[in-house]
């Protein structure tokens, strides 16, 4: 696949630039859920206090979203992402060298959701704002995608740095990763003022335009689900393979749990570009539905799994990792491709609020469904968790009824 436009170099080199600095950003973002199974021992948390842990980071997010996202519709993107990337450095580093348990970390989770929401979605209006045509439509495909490949460098960098240097400084490179983001956008991102459509964007914080937008709302209230079972899974999956290896019968040379999860996160970024392509080429709506009611099965299934031997579990949350994000660069491509002129910031600030308030709850519950039938220490447990996960998805075919399968990107942007 290759990137369209009059300006095919240019917009090649800022795209790569961008999610470059989108990967390095996330080193950090799941290296607690990682690193979970030794703060189980050494803070003495419950799988509650590790769901709040786990969720606070997107409760940071949630809050600051919406007025990021918002501004981002009146003020270069670019301003709000070079500040924030700063704030992730800071939380990182905070995270390093002085939490010490329950209260404290969750202090500098909430921060580092605040550096995510100030540099994520930024990141992507920066992009829509400097690209056009076919070009600005694969590069939200390739720069939400790449959210799956930071997944996947979190996980194996947490993972090799922990066992070389310990968890502090697994933590401290995650400062590492937001600086060489700030030095990439500040070079690759040019000043850029807000396109003339965005004189036609609502008062700040004023949502009602895009509540009333139907077909946006459709994509947005998928995406909920969705991100409810992404953060979930991606939250407690090391805890889950941790779990799965006490029940083989032979502790051999197994792939590590967090090794697995990065390769889980790196497999599944490419399920995202490729359901986008899918949806181009065979309908949003069609394309959607098909995934997240496949994936509603799977998960209702592979809590089973738990006993099976090792490899046959890596492979199935593999498979369930393609589904999980499946269908991410499309919802997000629909939101834009369905919004109002000088509204696409504003849209991006209702999906993210909504959506990251789901990813803060998803992990939470899932910790309380763990605790309320075994503790995540037997069969039973898993299957419970696993199933909270896909029950609250099979919910997005039926909110994706209101959509039409007629798009400009559906009908304009096929591949070449």
């Amino acid at each position: 696949m290759s990137l369209v436009s009059g300006k095919t170099s240019s917009a090649r080199r800022l795209v790569l630039a961008m999610c470059l600095a989108e990967m390095l950003s996330m080193v950090g973002i799941f290296a607690f859920p990682t690193l979970l199974p030794r703060f189980f021992e050494i803070w003495r948390l419950t799988n509650t206090e590790a769901g709040w842990i786990n969720g606070i980071y997107f409760a940071g997010y949630t809050v600051a979203v919406p007025v990021l996202g918002s501004l981002t519709d009146r003020i270069d993107a670019r301003r709000i992402y070079l500040i924030f990337a700063g704030v992730g450095i800071v939380s990182a580093l905070g995270f390093a060298w002085l939490a010490d348990g329950f209260w404290t970390a969750l202090v500098f989770r909430a921060l580092a959701g605040l550096g995510l929401a100030g540099t994520f979605i930024p990141g992507l209006k920066a992009l829509v704002d400097r690209l056009d045509g076919p070009a600005q439509t694969r590069g939200v495909s390739f720069y939400t995608a790449t959210f799956g490949l930071g997944t996947s460098l979190s996980f194996f960098a947490t993972g090799q740095i922990d066992a070389w240097l310990g968890w502090r400084w697994a933590f401290a490179v995650g400062a590492l990763g937001s600086a060489g983001a700030l030095i990439l956008a500040m070079l690759a991102l040019k000043p850029h003022p807000p396109v003339a459509e965005n004189r036609a964007a609502p008062k700040l914080l004023d949502f009602r335009p895009v509540f009333r937008n139907r077909q946006t709302m459709a994509y947005i209230l998928a995406y909920v689900v969705h991100m409810w079972e992404l953060f979930a899974f991606r939250s407690w999956m090391v805890a889950f393979l941790t779990f799965s290896l006490t029940l083989q019968p032979e502790q051999g040379n197994h792939l590590a749990p967090a090794s697995v999860a990065a390769l889980v996160a790196l497999i599944a970024m490419w399920a995202s570009v490729g359901g986008a392509e899918l949806a181009l080429r065979y309908g949003r709506r069609r394309t959607l539905t098909l995934i997240m009611g496949s994936s509603t099965i799977f998960a209702f299934g592979i809590g089973f799994s738990a006993e099976l031997p090792y490899f046959v579990v890596v492979l199935l949350l593999i498979l369930y990792g393609l589904l999980v994000q499946g269908d991410s660069a499309a919802l997000y491509a629909g939101v834009l491709e369905t919004s109002a002129p000088g509204q696409r910031g504003t849209s991006l600030a209702v999906q993210s609020l909504l959506g990251f308030a789901s990813a803060f709850i998803g992990p939470i519950v899932i910790g309380i469904v763990l605790d309320a039938t075994g503790s995540g220490q037997t069969i039973g447990s898993w299957v419970a968790a696993f199933i909270a996960m896909g029950a609250v998805v099979a919910a997005g075919p039926i909110f994706l009824a209101a959509v039409s399968d007629r798009t400009r990107w559906a009908t304009d942007s096929r591949p070449t």
